[in-house]
């Protein structure tokens, strides 16, 4: 079994080829069973949670991502969360290969955004409002870069000084980047909205949001969790990674409860439009919504990509 480690793993998934591979998989006939999550307890409390995520390509390729989450690894100047993909052989069941999971879910989420992107934001996107800036979130830029010509990239955190670390990072890799306060000014500057953060409250107000403007939310992945307020759904047309998404997501599950929007009216998932019976963004005025919590197909397309690098 071979093994690639945190820089064998990032160097074989560059955007342009990772979102292609994504967009291959949303055709294909993938198996994605619910994950398992499993808490860990001793005799007197909850030391962390376990998480299983497999999928499969019947004859072709069998991909397994178990996650840990041990919150009170901050104490032991740990991460909180650790990662691994066991990738195997799809007719024989023997393991092929050990891939660092942390950075297949990392890069994987910010390609799917840009994967949805392509679809649904404007040709012509330039500026980008990026919201957050922990790991994902500093992936965006590059993977939005990947499908549209994005310059410039406006940062907001709630830690203004995470923010503007992001910020210079930013500008090295480029862009032409600004640490920004006034969310509201910098929203109708901005052609993509992307968040990526736990916030449980509304961080953009639908308000603020110009026509023609498409909104990724690839942060909050929990019913409690949001970073939108009801209004950003009452006019926009809104697209999903998966279905999973209007079981998991805040963001849809409220406006949802307060009758703003049905799932019904969702427009489509990326199943639908990888396989072009939706076609995405219909107008340059359109308001368009993605919403994704993630999902092991694209796991799956992120280590096979690995395996046809080495």
């Amino acid at each position: 079994m071979k093994i690639y480690d945190f820089e064998q793993t990032d160097r074989a998934l560059p955007y342009a080829k990772l979102i292609d591979k994504l967009e291959e998989f949303f055709r294909l006939d993938v198996t994605v069973p619910l994950r398992h999550i499993h808490e860990i307890k001793d005799a007197h409390k909850t030391l962390g949670s376990f998480i299983l995520m497999p999928s499969w390509i019947a004859g072709k390729w069998i991909g397994l991502k178990t996650v840990s989450v041990f919150p009170n690894n901050k104490e032991r100047d740990l991460p909180g969360l650790h990662s691994a993909y066991i990738l195997y052989d799809g007719q024989t069941g023997v393991p092929v290969s050990l891939l660092d999971g942390n950075v297949i879910t990392s890069k994987r989420t910010a390609a799917v955004a840009a994967l949805a992107a392509k679809y649904l934001s404007r040709k012509d996107s330039s500026t980008l409002l990026l919201i957050g800036s922990g790991q994902v979130a500093r992936l965006v830029p590059e993977a939005l870069k990947a499908v549209r010509p994005i310059r410039k990239v406006l940062v907001w955190s709630p830690t203004r000084k995470h923010a503007e670390t992001l910020s210079s990072d930013l500008y090295k890799l480029g862009f032409e980047s600004y640490y920004v306060e006034d969310l509201q000014k910098a929203c109708s500057e901005a052609d993509i909205i992307s968040c990526a953060t736990l916030s449980t409250e509304p961080i953009i107000l639908g308000d603020w949001l110009k026509p023609g403007t498409h909104l990724d939310l690839i942060g909050s992945y929990t019913p409690d969790m949001r970073e939108t307020d009801d209004a950003c759904f009452s006019s926009s047309s809104v697209f999903i990674d998966t279905e999973e998404a209007l079981m998991k997501s805040g963001d849809l599950l409220k406006p949802i409860e307060s009758g703003v929007f049905s799932k019904e009216t969702v427009k489509a998932n990326l199943f639908d439009l990888c396989t072009g019976k939706h076609i995405g963004r219909t107008s340059l005025e359109e308001i368009t919504i993605f919403k994704a919590v993630g999902n092991a197909i694209e796991d799956l397309a992120a280590a096979t990509l690995v395996m046809e690098s080495y």
